[in-house]
């Protein structure tokens, strides 16, 4: 196959593997020995651990604190009524099997009375007597023989899974991790965007990833011109940079790259001279108040980023009558650590993949519109600097302290003269993808995405801090495949072209792809930029995979007592994951070092791209140390989802989370509410019943495995909605920053509603969230139906 072509790997099923060496997804050999593939001697095992496990459900077995009084009936506890009312999705993700993992000394707590025995003659207890002895020399000598056959890499089997986890990540070391990403940078002075793919794809394939691929895509870029964007001031005639450096040929050779990248991707071209008003962040109940007061028709808005989605207001401002935009971030914003007075950065106005292919994939053939520009307005990023000029502002602004926020005073007007000159053309964006294998279901995908480098961009330097990550945890994994182990299901590594304009490259490859992803994709890990501040870690995840997110940041705390809170949400983030969050309903994870001022102040800062050089990165983490903390947790979720029988996701977290933003929205009506109840009654059900395949014999078998898993990985598809404004997910699980609880698409309506008479678009957002609720009912409903009527019939 040559490399401009993609194929997913081979969907057959390779050998006659199980799901399980045992039930207990903790206690699985590394190997695959002669004897635990022997399908008759597992059935044994497991017949004899279900037993046991039928012995100990009985009715308040979760408190372990059962005494002689309270012993019931073993024959009792099965037709036991089920107990709703203290379930807690904090538990445990997976239920009561679960917490008998978690219990090993549950037999001290418990202790079935001994049967009464019926008296018998001397012949018969004699008899009883040799044929156990028999049997235990026979035991003996097996036990013997098989322990000097087996493989001497074997491990007891009731270690297996967290020791093994631990054996692969433990060879993870931040100084290599930056020599990685030395040699990263290094190799982007050196070669071209595609001389560094086919250099990745090498060093890939030479750690044993199998079948590594460089997937190529045709795509429209929107790129600089040949001189940079200027403002200029029509009362005195000074001309401006972006960065706010005067008009000059010295200031232009000084920094030639970051004036001409100063820039905003996709935006109209053109000349505009007009008056400068300031639109604070432009959200709805700033343009109603702007209006009021002036005509904007055509006018250039001052706007500060953050907030909302950069996408949206502008869609707020081109509806209004603007012409043109002054984006800026407002020092007060930032951290203070982070002196970007002058700065430029370059934003992306594309939603999404190749523009000239909306909706589906840049293959040859394919029809191809030539959209220069994706909006009327001229939009041009600008430094705080160049903003403090342009309203005369002194240079401190600071007040006993605190820091004076950027405003345009109301009674003063500006005139500026914008210009902004870009050019379109076609490109290749290149994917580098590569697969390990799954041994038994090798037609279910965990990917692990992150970002290369793209040309004609900044020289960001986190494309080399993300790709070393990823080949960091690659290299570790490898070591343990050529030992003879490999995981579950089909790890895909991709390393996305494109990003900076767009996510074109994963959403050209998700498009292309499309059909195959739907089925197949179980989860999508993050590592996209994985240092950006270095005093908090930040954990984005959806709802179903928040458990295991905490559970994994408690673990990796070295002290409980002084573990910070965990930091978990699900909010909208700005990377490639976007399209299998809001195409494929995956369920995504990602971890990240922020600054806490980052994280406190307004969101949506992190889509201004800022030139970040090597250095800047190497004083947050000198010694790579959260690199290799992030490379580490990641690694775990990725393994754990990737190898256990059972998905570890929680259904009922989701139902919690679709209450939760219901609750104290003025929007909800009394038919929300009600449908969310049903659906948190039948995620409950779901939870409590979700293991039953792990748990019962009659249930184990790879076809029933698999039903629960297919349940279990399609369960956010239901909350794609159909419309969502622009700049918003159309997962509505996602809202639009940590600090947000409701719903953002009826955020946004119930703004929209109260700026106009009419309330239309207040009650289609209603209807979206209405039928998603409804949708995932129906889904976990059917769900039981289709477990309840097999064991019907197998009874």
């Amino acid at each position: 196959m040559g490399e401009n072509e993609a194929s997913l790997p081979n969907t057959a099923l390779q050998g006659k593997k199980m799901a399980y060496q045992k039930v207990n997804a903790d206690q699985r050999a590394p190997g695959h020995s002669q004897y635990l593939d022997n399908d008759d001697l597992q059935a044994t095992a497991l017949d004899l651990e279900w037993d046991m496990e039928k012995e100990l459900e009985e009715p308040g077995f979760d408190q372990f604190q059962l005494n002689s009084a309270e012993n019931q009936n073993l024959e009792n506890s099965e037709t036991a009524d089920l107990n709703l009312d203290p379930i807690q999705p904090a538990t445990s993700p997976k239920g009561r099997f679960q917490r008998l993992q978690e219990e090993s000394d549950y037999v001290t707590h418990y202790t079935r009375s001994a049967p009464k025995s019926n008296p018998c003659n001397f012949c018969r207890l004699l008899k009883i007597f040799c044929t156990a002895i028999i049997l235990f020399i026979s035991g003996i000598l097996i036990g013997y023989y098989s322990h000097k056959n087996c493989p001497s890499n074997a491990t007891s089997s009731g270690t297996l899974d967290l020791h093994l986890y631990q054996e692969i990540l433990k060879t993870i070391q931040g100084e290599d991790i930056k020599k990685s990403f030395r040699n990263l940078v290094q190799l982007y002075k050196s070669e071209d965007d595609m001389e560094i793919s086919k250099k990745i794809k090498t060093q890939w394939t030479s750690l044993g990833l199998e079948d590594v691929q460089l997937v190529n895509y045709s795509v429209l870029l929107n790129l600089p011109g040949l001189s940079p964007s200027s403002v200029t001031l029509s009362s005195s005639g000074q001309c401006f940079h972006p960065n706010g450096q005067p008009c000059s040929e010295e200031a232009r050779k000084w920094s030639s790259q970051d004036l001409l990248y100063s820039y905003a991707a996709y935006s109209a071209n053109g000349i505009l001279e007009a008056e400068v008003i300031d639109v604070s962040y432009g959200n709805a109940d700033d343009l109603k108040r702007i209006k009021k007061m002036k005509n904007v028709t055509n006018q250039i808005a001052l706007l500060k980023l953050g907030k909302l989605p950069l996408l949206y207001k502008l869609s707020l401002l081109e509806k209004t009558g603007f012409g043109g935009v002054l984006l800026y971030i407002d020092p007060c914003d930032l951290p203070k650590t982070a002196n970007l007075s002058y700065n430029t950065f370059m934003v992306s106005l594309n939603p999404g993949g190749d523009p000239s292919t909306p909706g589906y994939p840049s293959i040859d053939g394919s029809f191809r519109q030539h959209r220069s520009n994706l909006t009327s307005l001229l939009v041009q990023p600008i430094s705080a600097s160049l903003v403090a000029k342009l309203i005369s502002l002194p240079k401190d602004r600071t007040t006993n302290g605190a820091c004076s926020p950027l405003e345009l005073p109301n009674n003063e007007e500006r005139i500026v003269n914008m210009k902004i000159q870009t050019v379109t053309k076609f490109e290749t964006v290149t994917n580098v993808v590569g697969y390990l294998k799954g041994v038994t279901f090798p037609d279910r995908y965990v990917i692990v995405g992150s970002h290369h480098h793209t040309a004609h961009s900044y020289n960001r330097q986190e494309w080399a801090s993300s790709t070393a990550v990823i080949t960091a945890f690659i290299r570790a994994l490898m070591l343990r495949v050529k030992r003879g182990w490999r995981p579950d299901r089909t790890i895909v590594f991709c390393l996305w072209g494109g990003t900076a304009f767009g996510n074109i490259g994963s959403y050209e490859w998700g498009e292309d792809f499309r059909k195959v992803l739907q089925r197949n994709v179980v989860a999508y890990i993050s590592l996209h930029s994985p240092v950006r501040g270095n005093s908090s870690l930040h954990s984005v995840a959806s709802p179903s995979l928040q458990q295991l997110v905490a559970e994994k940041n408690k673990f990796n705390c070295p002290r409980r007592d002084q573990c910070p809170k965990t930091n978990i949400s699900s909010e909208q983030i700005q990377d490639d994951a976007d399209y299998f969050i809001n195409h494929l309903g995956v369920p995504t994870v990602r971890f990240t070092y922020e600054d806490i001022k980052t994280l406190e102040g307004p969101s949506f800062l992190s889509e201004a791209l800022f030139p970040k050089h090597a250095t800047k990165i190497e004083e947050m983490d000198p010694f790579f140390n959260l690199h290799e903390t992030i490379t580490k947790l990641s690694g775990e979720v990725i393994l754990q989802i990737a190898n256990e029988p059972v998905l570890p996701f929680n259904a009922l977290d989701i139902a919690l989370e679709v209450q939760n933003s219901l609750k104290g929205d003025q929007t909800t009506t009394p038919q929300l509410l009600a449908l969310a109840s049903r659906l948190r009654e039948s995620a409950e059900l779901f939870q409590s019943d979700e293991m039953r395949p792990a748990n019962d014999p009659k249930e184990r078998d790879l076809t029933r495995v698999r039903m629960l898993n297919d349940l279990l990985q399609d369960m956010e598809k239901s909350f794609l909605v159909q419309h969502a404004p622009p700049g918003f997910y159309r997962n509505i699980l996602y809202h639009l920053d940590g600090k947000t609880s409701q719903f953002s698409i009826l955020l946004e309506a119930w703004e929209h509603c109260k700026s106009l008479a009419s309330n239309e678009t207040l009650q289609e957002a209603l209807s979206e969230v209405l039928n998603s609720i409804n949708a995932a009912q129906v889904y976990f409903k059917a769900g039981l139906d289709v477990f309840e009527s097999v064991l019907v019939g197998k009874n």
